[in-house]
């Protein structure tokens, strides 16, 4: 498999605080790969270090092949494109005019292309609109438009739907599937929003005080999600035992309800219960979340 980012065994300190522990990571070329991790976890410093922003204190890490101390790196560096935080706009301005500036900043000989970067944003009518009355949304597909006026292969987005209403969310979600697929762009995102990251990744990787704890495919991680029932009884006098006796793997969320982790038919689950004077007063089934899988990557521990 071919990678256009390995990261291996990166470090960075700020004076006695370890932001990232010896983190190591792979991004396939092609791939929408989801970078997990709770708030202060070290996901945006990974993301500075291997934009160049910030420099690692230990380790390494190659774009398209180039080390990060190597004097290709700066060539492997244009076929990236990034939004770190927040797209930086300039609010006084139209979206055409941002456009420009960033051509200028990057030194190409004309403007052409903008029209079809605005149209595959969808901001195309905004006219002179300026930036400052733009939605949160409007912003952050500019921001994008942004980050591919290099042409870029591979594009980094931190947090890329914080903050947006739900027409915003679906807008960059298909704009980001649709970049994808047509230009076999790859993306790196960071995101906390693990629902809707689910419906687009097809790679993941959770990190967790500096270190990368898991990197794992969409195909992977549905095949390890665990079948869920969530049940509610009457009592729970013996109600260890009947779980017991199922052979699955449960968790007690109250005194009276749980969730068992496996396959069990409704009525051999209700035959136990009743086999030790429990009657079943409510079942649903459901597969495991992304978002229950990460807690329980992480111990139980919930993000901030």
């Amino acid at each position: 498999m071919e990678y256009c980012l390995t990261v291996d065994n990166l470090s960075k300190n700020y004076r006695k605080y370890l932001a990232l522990d010896g983190a190591t990571m792979r991004v396939p070329i092609g791939a929408i790969y989801g970078f997990i991790g709770k708030n202060g976890a070290g996901k945006t410093t990974l993301i500075r270090v291997i934009n160049g922003l910030q420099s690692p204190t230990s380790g390494t890490y190659s774009i398209y092949g180039a080390t990060y101390s190597s004097k290709q790196i700066y060539e492997a560096r244009k076929r990236m494109g990034a939004i770190v935080e927040s797209p930086s706009l300039y609010g006084l301005m139209t979206a055409k005019d941002n456009l420009k500036q960033q051509y200028l900043l990057l030194g190409k000989p004309s403007f052409d292309g903008i029209d079809e970067l605005l149209e595959m944003v969808d901001l195309k009518d905004t006219g002179k609109k300026l930036v400052k009355n733009f939605s949160l949304g409007m912003r952050q597909r500019l921001g994008i438009a942004i980050a591919l006026a290099s042409d870029p292969d591979f594009v980094v987005l931190d947090e890329p739907i914080n903050g947006l209403d739900p027409q915003g969310i679906v807008e960059i979600r298909e704009l980001i599937l649709k970049l994808n697929k047509e230009r076999n762009i790859t993306f790196l995102i960071s995101s906390h929003i693990l629902d809707e990251l689910s419906k687009i990744a097809t790679h993941y990787g959770f990190i967790d005080k500096g270190k990368i704890l898991k990197e794992i495919t969409s195909e992977e991680l549905f095949a390890s999600c665990k079948k869920r029932i969530l049940f509610k009884v009457d009592t729970d006098a013996n109600l260890c035992s009947a779980l017991d006796e199922t052979g699955l793997e449960y968790n007690l969320t109250s005194q009276l309800e749980g969730e068992l982790y496996g396959e069990i038919s409704i009525s051999a689950l209700s035959d136990i219960l009743k086999s030790h004077g429990i009657t079943l007063l409510k079942v649903s089934e459901s597969d495991e979340t992304l978002e229950s899988y990460y807690i329980n990557l992480l111990g139980g521990e919930k993000d901030d």
